[in-house]
Parts: C-alpha cells; structure tokens; sequence
C-alpha cells in the first residue's frame, strides 16, 4: 500500500478474508516503541476510534481490511468538525483505557532530542540547530497551563480514513500523554488550516471564547509542530529508507511551512 513515510503497509488475504499488515521496527531515534503503540492501539479501538487488532507479532500488526478513503488536506479542512470530534473523543476517553507505565509526548524534548541527533551526525543543516533550538526554547515558554491528556500526536491528513459511514483515526505510534495543544497545532500545522479555521476549531474544542494567551499559546505550538516535522524529516534521512519516499523533499516541505509560521507568530506576538 502507498502512503506511508517510515512504516510499510500490505493488503494480505487468506480463507477468512482480507486484512492489512503493518510492518514496522521500533525506532528510538524517533521515539517510538511498539510495544507502546500496540497498547494505544487497542486502547483506541476499545474508545472505537480506530479498527481491532486482529494479529500482533514483533514488529507486525495486522488489521481487517476497510475500502476507505485517506483523507487528503483539503478533505480534513473540509470536514474538520468530525476530525476535531475524533481527537476530542481521544483526549476524553483513551487515558481510562491505556494500560502499563504511560508515555510522555513533549514536542519541546523532542525537538532538543532531534537536534542532538543532527549535530552528532554531522547532517547537511547541523549549522542551523543552534538557532531551532533558540527557537523552541522561546515557544516553550509561550505555553499555558493544561489538563494532561492522552493524545494522538500524528494528525498527518493520511492518518485519517472515510469508509463512507464513518472516519476512523489510525496509526498510534506517537500516542501518549501530553496537553491537547499539540494535537489542535498538529492538526492545522499538517492540514494547511487558515487563521478563521484555526479559531473556529479551537473555541469548538474548549467551548469558550478565544482567550489571547490561549492563541498564543497554539500559534507556538503550531509552529513547534511544523518544525519537529521538518526535523523528523531530517532524521529520517539518517536512519530510515522507506521505498519511494524522499525525506530530504519531505523535510524541505515542512521546513517552509516552519519559516511561515514562526514568521507570522513573530509578526503577531513579538
């Protein structure tokens, strides 16, 4: 199956019917444990926000098969209500559900994390980590207090399926505890959203007029969100090789979008 950037995915058959296999190691350089990942994600099929496990073996987990439609950009700006109510769901339910020792998703120590990386092995842009450190030290410090919930981390527009009956939230690798700020960032950093979606989107999920510390807050986030992109990106060049994808374009992308918006976070709370 086309579509993914570190994981590889087949459709497999056999006498009981047609699946999806999901291969893929755990990697430390991003973070990512899957052992961690097979507990959120039947953590998030028992909330019925994602389809069961039907197999899990080291390094593979496999699903029933949906005729379901990846959701592009454009789909998640035009229907963002019914993915804005699938994270809600996620932030209300998943922590009663996740079991063991909880994870940590702190974009801010991942970030400082993925810049050790870059310097250590010398990458093209290692250069430039002293300033995007700079830079997430300072967005760091807009943050306001939250509620620790359980979040989704990945709101890539492809994490996304319509079956036509539903949208289902897939692919819980980065699924962990934190605040719902880096969701509500991630999903308009990833999905191109314009500033009225952005506010619209978030006074729906807190239910409450906009409060000017509170965008503040999101536009740092949404631009921690763009860059810790653009630097999985970068990392994945190093250490993954996912056919057919080119993580130097990819991180590029994210790298513009990063410029961007830290450009008009500055130009509006400088």
């Amino acid at each position: 199956m086309k579509g993914g950037v570190s994981n590889s995915s087949f459709v497999v058959t056999d006498s009981t019917g047609k699946y999806v296999a999901r291969v893929g190691d755990s990697y430390p350089f991003h973070q990512v444990d899957r052992e961690r990942e097979l507990i959120a994600t039947k953590a998030a099929h028992a909330a019925g926000l994602s389809p069961h496990v039907v197999h899990a073996s080291p390094g593979v987990m496999v699903f029933p098969y949906l005729a379901a439609k990846t959701l592009s950009e454009a789909d998640v700006r035009n229907d963002w209500r019914k993915c804005l109510d699938l994270v809600t769901h996620c932030h209300r339910d998943m922590q009663n559900r996740i079991t063991g020792q909880g994870a940590i998703f702190w974009v801010f120590q991942i970030l400082r994390d993925y810049g050790r990386t870059l310097t250590s092995s010398h990458h093209r842009l290692a250069g430039d980590v002293p300033n995007w450190m700079k830079i997430t030290d300072e967005l760091e410090a807009a943050q306001v207090p939250l509620p620790i919930i359980f979040g989704h981390h990945d709101l890539l527009p492809g994490n996304f399926l319509d079956d036509g009956v539903r949208l289902w939230l897939i692919d819980w690798e980065y699924g962990a505890f934190g605040t719902a700020m880096f969701d509500l960032a991630n999903l308009a950093a990833n999905n191109s959203f314009d500033s009225s979606l952005e506010k619209q989107m978030l006074e729906t999920y807190f239910d409450k007029p906009l409060a000017h510390e509170t965008y503040r807050a999101f536009m740092a986030m949404k631009t921690a969100s763009a860059l810790r992109e653009a630097l999985w990106g970068m990392v994945s060049e190093i250490h993954l090789n996912a056919p057919g994808v080119d993580y130097i374009a990819y991180a590029a992308e994210y790298l513009t979008r990063f410029n961007q918006i830290y450009a008009s976070y500055k130009a509006h709370f400088s």
